[in-house]
């Protein structure tokens, strides 16, 4: 460990990794509810995917208000995550865990039942809510459950794992339960995950809370939170209708006045949300940046390859959606290897190395064609990519949330969630730009202008994650290995 970092350690009275500790049997208990819970929340923002014709047909959504249905859900859980992570330092993790959970089986019973639109959008704001709350809030618990070090790693390996397979999990199991019962089950399937959740929690999790005198900083909250919002609806929209759409820009505009505002707050707030001094730190600054980048690729990938799928090989909505499972074998195996790699050679080169594998897995998807063995380089790719993205995951999760004080875990995974959220927002805007500006400018037929914006938007897709190996290289200071 060189002498800056060892005095960034002391600075904040972290001591070295701990040795691995044998996980207790409570301990077990608890990891499988909290990464049962975020498990949960992963699949839900990406189930009702495959299911918004039949549910646009059944409640009475017209075809230009159907993304609502997944815009509601994104603008809660991105804009509200930071400060529910910071609640949870102040009300209790536990507490604001419990909350999170019942809200989430409420909304879901809502959404399974609804009738009309207005109350099917109320029961995604629950959902989106929900998963504000208990995100930050589980990812807390699950770090002060271990020391840090290997089996603090391994936790959040499990944990990405996990995450990042449930929104392939979502579309597969979004697409079989609207076949086979109805999308109505996409939201009763939560209930009974939620009531027992309820059930097991308060006896093995073990509540937490910040230790320091402090209070809530209402402007901070207020403006980041509109910034958030801001920002989000702004991707959004722009994924609907255009990047220079009026509406658009002045969602941008508004979301850098308000993050503006927000910055100039906590320089005098005297209990700031996020205390500045925590971004200038060089794991979490750059720990979040190499996160967002992992989300806004591999989540925007599954789009890309989703249009190339039905629109050029003329796969349908669920074998398309199976296709992913796939991926979701190389996100878990990645979530598992993630660790280990950690453990070897460092956090930074677990994140840049994580990248590069997923740039080289990608850029390779430019050779697919309207030929159908070109699904074999599809499978894998994605099966390669989605192992190296997990390990880049990981090492996020773990750099973004090392050598924190305890009464700051709320924040740290309360930036880290947002991060993850904003990722996954930001993906799909910025491909769908692309691919749209070659389609609408190509005289060739549509799967082949198709294919072409597809893979037009490979190339940025990799190219992004070069970037994001480079900058992480450049900036980020590694962790030291854990003995």
């Amino acid at each position: 460990m060189t002498t800056d970092q060892a005095a960034d350690r002391d600075a904040v009275g972290v001591a070295e990794p701990a040795p691995d500790a044998v996980m207790t049997g409570k301990q077990r208990v608890a990891l499988v509810v909290l990464l049962t819970a975020s498990f949960t929340l992963a699949v839900d923002f990406s189930i009702l995917n495959v299911a918004l014709p039949s549910i646009g047909a059944d409640v009475g959504f017209g075809i230009e208000n159907l993304q609502w249905i997944g815009t509601a859900f994104a603008l809660c859980s991105a804009g509200f995550t930071l400060l529910m992570g910071r609640v949870a330092d102040i009300a209790g993790r536990r507490r604001m865990f419990l909350v999170g959970m019942v809200l989430l089986g409420a909304g879901s019973i809502v959404g399974g039942l609804a009738t009309t639109p207005a109350l099917l959008l109320v029961a995604r704001v629950a959902q989106g809510f929900a998963t504000a709350i208990v995100v930050p809030a589980a990812l807390a618990l699950l770090i002060g459950a271990f020391p840090e070090g290997r089996a603090r790693d391994k936790a959040l390996g499990l944990n990405g794992s996990l995450m990042a397979a449930g929104f392939t999990t979502g579309a597969i199991l979004g697409g079989l339960l609207t076949d086979l019962l109805s999308w109505r089950w996409a939201f009763f399937i939560n209930v009974p995950i939620a009531i027992a959740v309820l059930v097991v929690a308060p006896l093995v999790l073990k509540d937490s809370r910040s230790e320091h005198r402090t209070r809530l900083d209402v402007p901070g909250a207020i403006s980041v939170t509109l910034g958030l919002l801001a920002l989000v609806y702004g991707l959004t929209h722009a994924a609907e209708t255009s990047w220079t759409d009026p509406v658009t820009l002045l969602a941008f505009a508004a979301a850098a006045v308000l993050l503006a505002v927000f910055v100039l707050v906590e320089r005098q707030a005297a209990f700031p949300l996020v205390p500045l001094g925590i971004l200038t730190r060089s794991n979490v600054a750059w720990g979040n940046v190499a996160g967002a980048l992992a989300f806004v690729t591999e989540t925007s990938l599954v789009f890309l390859l989703t249009l190339y799928l039905q629109e050029v090989l003329g796969y349908s909505p669920l074998a398309a959606g199976l296709t992913f499972a796939v991926l979701g074998v190389g996100t878990v195996l990645g979530g598992l290897l993630g660790p280990r790699v950690i453990g070897r050679f460092g956090n930074k080169v677990a994140i840049v190395g994580g990248f590069l594998v997923q740039a080289a897995a990608t850029l390779s998807l430019v050779l697919i064609t309207d030929a159908p063995g070109s699904i074999w380089l599809v499978l894998v790719a994605t099966f390669v990519g989605g192992v190296a993205n997990l390990v880049v995951i990981v090492g996020f999760m773990v750099t973004a949330t090392s050598g924190v004080p305890a009464s700051d875990q709320g924040l740290a995974t309360g930036l880290t969630t947002m991060s993850q959220q904003v990722g996954i927002t930001m993906g799909t805007p910025i491909m769908s730009a692309v691919v749209t500006a070659v389609v609408l400018t190509s005289t060739v037929p549509h799967a082949q202008a198709v294919l072409g914006g597809v893979t037009a938007a490979i190339w940025v897709n990799g190219a992004i994650c070069v970037a994001g190996a480079l900058a992480v290289a450049a900036f980020l200071r590694a962790r030291p290995i854990a003995a």
